[in-house]
C-alpha cells in the first residue's frame, strides 16, 4: 500500500522529539554501570516507536506498534539473561525502554507535549533511585496507612458518589461534598508527610510551614507546651506557632482557588493585609531570635482515617445547610455569626461551605469574603488563646505581637470589603 502523505516537516520535527525524548533517558541510563540500554540504544528504541507509529497509521492498523513493542521487550530481556548481573535483575531498565518506545509512538500520534512530560517525569524517577528509596524506607506503617486510605478516598469511594444535588435549597451533593474531604484531607496529608519526611532537621520554620498545612492547630498545642515546659525557647515558639497560622491563611486562599476562583478577587482583601503585617512580624521575630532551640515536630493525627473523613464530611454538610438557611432566613448577619461560631474550632468546613454557596448562585461575592474572613479570625483567635493559656507568659507577650499583627490585617480587609464591595 502505498503512502498517501508526503514527507513534511511536521514529521521531520516528530522524529526529532521522539530521537531527544530518547537520548533524555538514555543519558541518565548512562550513569548505571549495569544498565544493558545507554544512550544510543534509547535514542534509537525511540525512533523505532516513532516508525511504528508511521507505519501503523499509513496501514491503518496498530499491528506494527504491537509487534515492534515485543520485539524491544524480547531484546532487552535476552541482554541480561545472556550478561546477567546479580546486583541489578534489570527490571528498571526493561521498564524504561519500553515507556521509551511508547512515548516515540506517542510523539508520532501528535501528543508530543505528553511525550516530552512524561519523559521528563521518567527520567527524574530514574534518577533519583536512591532518594526515593531512603522516602519509604523512612515511612512508617501508619505512614503508609495513611496514603493506602487517601487512596481509597480518592479513587475508590469518590468515583461511586452520585453527582446530584438533595436536600433543601438543593445544597447536599454527596461526589461535591466528598470532594471536599478529598481536597481537606489531601492537603493534610502534604503537610503530615512533609513533617515525617523532613523531619525537624531543617529547623523550626519548616516545621512551622508544613505543620500548618498539617493542622496549625496541632502545631501551636504543641509549641505552647515547649514555651512552657522550656521557657529560654519561646521565642522559637512564637516563630513557628505565627508562622503556622499564616499558612492557614495561605491554605485557605489555596482552596478558594481550586473551589471558587471568583471569590478570590474579593478575598485577596482579606488575605494580603494579613499575609503582609504577618510577614513583618515574623521578620521583626526573626531578627530577635537569638537561639534557635530544637525544632518539635507536632503530633498531628492521620488526616486521611476514615472516621475524621465522615466526621468532616457530616460537618461540612451541616453547616452547608445551617449557612443556606441563614443566608435564606437571616440574611448575612445570620451567616456572620455562624462563621465565627463554626471557625473558633473548624476553619475549613465553614470556608468550603461559603465557596460552595458561591458557586450554587446563594450568596454574593462580598459575603462570602467577609464569611471567610470572619471564620479566619475566629481561628486565630480561639488558638491564640489557646497559646496564650498553655504556654504562660514567657510566650504571651511574643506571641501577641504576630497573632495580632495577622488578625489586625484580616479585620482591615474585611471592613474595606464591607465599606468598598458591599457588605450586610
Amino acid at each position: 500500500m502505498p503512502f498517501s502523505q508526503p514527507f513534511d516537516a511536521s514529521s521531520i520535527q516528530a522524529f526529532v522529539i521522539a530521537v531527544g525524548i530518547g537520548l533524555l533517558i538514555g543519558l541518565e541510563r548512562e550513569r548505571v554501570e549495569s544498565a544493558r540500554a545507554g544512550l544510543r540504544t534509547f535514542g534509537l528504541v525511540a525512533m523505532f516507536g516513532a516508525l511504528s507509529g508511521l507505519l501503523g497509521q499509513h496501514l491503518g492498523t496498530i499491528a506494527p506498534f504491537t509487534v515492534g513493542l515485543a520485539i524491544v521487550g524480547a531484546m532487552i530481556v535476552a541482554a541480561y539473561v545472556s550478561h546477567p548481573d546479580p546486583r541489578d535483575p534489570g527490571t528498571t531498565s526493561v521498564a524504561a525502554l519500553l515507556v521509551c518506545y511508547c512515548l516515540g509512538a506517542a510523539v508520532w500520534y501528535g501528543h508530543a507535549r505528553l511525550a516530552v512530560m512524561l519523559a521528563v517525569a521518567t527520567t527524574v524517577l530514574l534518577y533519583f533511585k536512591a532518594e526515593l528509596r531512603g522516602i519509604a524506607t523512612r515511612l512508617q506503617p501508619k505512614d503508609w496507612t495513611s496514603i493506602l486510605q487517601f487512596s481509597v478516598l480518592s479513587l475508590v469511594i469518590l468515583p461511586i458518589l452520585p453527582d446530584e444535588n438533595y436536600g433543601p435549597f438543593g445544597t447536599l451533593n454527596p461526589h461535591q461534598i466528598w470532594l471536599m474531604v478529598v481536597l481537606i484531607a489531601g492537603v493534610s496529608l502534604a503537610g503530615y508527610a512533609a513533617l515525617k519526611l523532613v523531619g525537624a532537621r531543617w529547623g523550626a520554620a519548616f516545621v512551622g510551614i508544613f505543620g500548618g498545612l498539617a493542622s496549625s492547630t496541632a502545631t501551636t498545642l504543641v509549641y505552647a507546651r515547649n514555651a512552657r515546659t522550656s521557657p529560654q525557647l519561646a521565642s522559637v515558639a512564637a516563630l513557628v506557632i505565627v508562622l503556622a497560622n499564616l499558612v492557614m491563611v495561605v491554605r485557605v486562599a489555596m482552596i478558594a482557588a481550586v473551589v471558587a476562583p471568583g471569590v478570590l478577587r474579593a478575598l485577596v482583601f482579606v488575605l494580603v493585609p494579613a499575609l503582609i503585617l504577618g510577614l513583618l512580624a515574623l521578620l521583626w521575630y526573626w531578627r530577635r531570635l537569638t537561639g534557635h532551640g530544637e525544632a518539635v515536630l507536632p503530633e498531628t493525627s492521620n488526616p486521611t482515617e476514615l472516621r475524621a473523613a465522615l466526621g468532616f464530611g457530616l460537618l461540612y454538610a451541616i453547616i452547608l445547610l445551617l449557612a443556606a438557611w441563614l443566608s435564606d432566613y437571616a440574611g448575612t448577619g445570620g451567616l456572620y455569626v455562624l462563621a465565627v461560631v463554626s471557625g473558633l474550632t473548624d476553619i475549613d468546613a465553614i470556608a468550603l461551605s461559603s465557596l460552595r454557596l458561591f458557586s450554587l448562585g446563594k450568596l454574593e461575592l462580598a459575603p462570602t469574603a467577609i464569611a471567610i474572613g470572619l471564620a479566619m479570625t475566629a481561628n486565630l483567635c480561639f488558638k491564640t488563646g489557646l497559646a496564650l493559656a498553655i504556654g504562660g507568659r514567657q510566650l504571651a507577650g511574643r506571641v501577641l505581637v504576630g497573632m495580632g499583627a495577622v488578625g489586625v490585617g484580616l479585620g482591615a480587609g474585611i471592613a474595606w470589603i464591607a465599606l468598598e464591595i458591599g457588605g450586610p
